[in-house]
């Protein structure tokens, strides 16, 4: 038996499985610590099903933390960078376009050394080790305990970045290091980035993982700890402390996946729909669609993997902004409507009308239209059927329109809609072939962090003039296999879900860079999660 947890910024939900069986399922009010509000939605479930918590074999949460922080400026480190690319690399200083408030935060501690690859591998100038030494005291000096080192083409070559961290970590041996080769792709701007926001949350990652195990401990589940990640699979709990910023896309994630599992369908667009926001996304082969362009994190340029999530201003909290003088028109003029994209959000219960509060939100149209069943209709004011239609519509338009956005291709897509305000989605959409709607969909981001799987993927760059197609793809699967036991996964059921290929025109010798990703179910009755070091090599490309 496990439990799933995905932490919202409205809701906490959980549930308990047995196998595939959803034996238990709550949502509660996401707390101000969130571990208290987590401890509270495990206790649910356990009571409500029965179980001893000593009867759980893993427990895998899905956390907003730190997003959040990014989002909120809070509860972020001050970061030194030094960045190995001089002296071609100085154009565009590190966090060059960040917003002003972020870079604040942060801090202007940034080293600019020698260092770095051209594309084919060749040096752009040697390591300067004395720099790399003097810049690690400096830091120390000035009490900036974590660190994140880049360097040019560092995914061809990391021998520069793992030499500057060990020279950082002897000079500054308290120093939490971040390499830039561990997290992001080819795109050095981007790729630095990531490793920067990583570095500036490791001290709240350490925090959040340590509260989330207290909190199990006082319930007396003594399951192992995993947390979800960007691409649908787990890290252990060590892994998440090393490198929260691969856990930031995990909310929208985990309700593709559980929407999968509870439904069978492997190819579809789902659309997620919570108090404030509706999360759409394509699931293929059971996986959420990667993004392949630059993401954008707290308004930062970021180039690790994350799924491609196309959210909008529309949920079951959302407002329609309506003069109430209108409310019994027989005849609507559609400028004097908008609907969202401000939400009312965890203060539903208290100000929509349904539950007797004067704001006109989403959920009383839903109700109003008899496409919804809770609260209390009779304190919703006289609404025309031309107001309600006009509204109806206009919801429609929104949820059709960022359907079709997320098309590949021309024709209709089975959609399925999960989250709490999926009554939201009608059960004919256009665009729509049709609209599954299974069991479970209010809590399906909590199934979907039960159910998620290790994964590992390797990345690389090679010469196809060198080495046969067949042998490198045959050699990364291995390596993925491999990663993928190492971090708890059963190695009888490794599963290679995804070879990716991009030709680099631009390099000698039918260059490819050539990404594999395995998954594999956990390891039945597991007691440990990786070591840190572990996730180190599990991500390093």
């Amino acid at each position: 038996m496990r439990i799933g947890v995905d932490v919202g910024g409205t809701n906490t939900d959980a549930v308990l499985m047995d196998g595939s069986d959803v034996r238990a399922w709550t949502k509660q009010p996401t707390t101000a610590d969130v571990s208290s509000g987590v401890a509270a939605a495990i206790t649910v479930v356990l009571e409500q099903a029965g179980v001893a918590p000593g009867a759980i074999a893993s427990v895998m949460i899905g956390t907003t933390h730190f997003a959040n922080a990014l989002v909120e400026r809070n509860q972020l480190d001050r970061v030194g960078v030094l960045r190995l690319a001089s002296p071609s690399g100085e154009a565009l200083p590190p966090m060059t376009g960040w917003p002003a408030d972020l870079t604040a935060r942060i801090g202007d501690h940034v080293f600019l050394l020698p260092g770095g690859y051209e594309m084919d591998g060749r040096e752009i100038a040697p390591l300067d080790e004395t720099r790399v030494r003097d810049a690690a005291l400096t830091l120390r000096s000035a009490g900036v305990d974590a660190i994140a080192i880049s360097c040019a083409f560092a995914p061809i070559n990391a021998a520069m970045e793992d030499r500057a961290a060990q020279i950082v970590r002897q000079v500054h041996p308290d120093a939490v290091v971040t390499v830039s080769n561990a997290i992001g792709r080819i795109g050095f701007i981007e790729r630095e980035n990531a490793a920067i926001l990583n570095t500036a949350l490791t001290s709240l990652a350490g925090r959040v993982i340590a509260s989330f195990e207290r909190a199990l401990a006082a319930i007396g589940v003594s399951a192992p700890l995993y947390i979800s990640q960007n691409d649908g699979t787990l890290i252990s709990a060590a892994q998440a402390a090393t490198y929260p910023v691969l856990t930031i896309g995990s909310g929208p994630t985990n309700s593709m996946r559980g929407a999968a599992f509870l439904t069978g369908v492997t190819d579809a667009i789902v659309m997620d729909v919570g108090g404030t926001t509706t999360d759409v996304g394509v699931l293929v082969g059971g996986f959420p669609r990667e993004s392949s362009i630059a993401v954008d994190i707290g308004g930062v340029r970021t180039n690790f993997r994350m799924p491609d999530i196309l959210a909008i201003g529309l949920g079951g909290g959302t407002r329609v902004h309506l003069d109430p003088a209108l409310y019994g028109a027989v005849a609507l003029d559609a400028a004097a409507l908008r609907v969202g994209p401000d939400s009312v959000g965890f203060r539903i219960a208290e100000d929509a009308m349904l539950f007797g509060g004067a704001t006109l939100t989403t959920s009383d149209v839903a109700v109003a239209t008899g496409r919804a069943a809770f609260g209390d209709p009779s304190r919703l004011p006289p609404l025309s059927d031309a107001v309600l239609q006009t509204v109806w519509q206009r919801i429609q338009t929104m949820l059709a329109d960022t359907v079709d956005r997320m098309k590949t291709a021309r024709g209709d897509v089975t959609i399925l809609a999960v989250g709490g305000g999926n009554f939201l989605i009608p059960d004919t959409l256009k665009g729509a072939a049709k609209v599954i709607r299974p069991p479970h969909a209010g809590v399906a981001n909590a199934v979907g962090a039960a159910i998620a799987q290790i994964g590992a993927q390797v990345e690389q760059l090679v010469s196809y003039d060198k080495v046969p197609r067949a042998t490198v793809i045959a050699q990364l699967s291995d390596e993925a296999r491999a990663r993928v036991a190492a971090a708890g996964g059963d190695i009888e059921k490794v599963q290679i879900v995804d070879v990716d290929e991009v030709f680099l025109s631009y390099m000698p010798g039918r260059a490819a860079q050539v990404r594999v990703r395995a998954v594999s179910d956990l390891v039945e009755n597991r007691t440990t999660g990786a070591t840190p070091e572990t996730s180190l090599a599990a991500h390093a490309h």
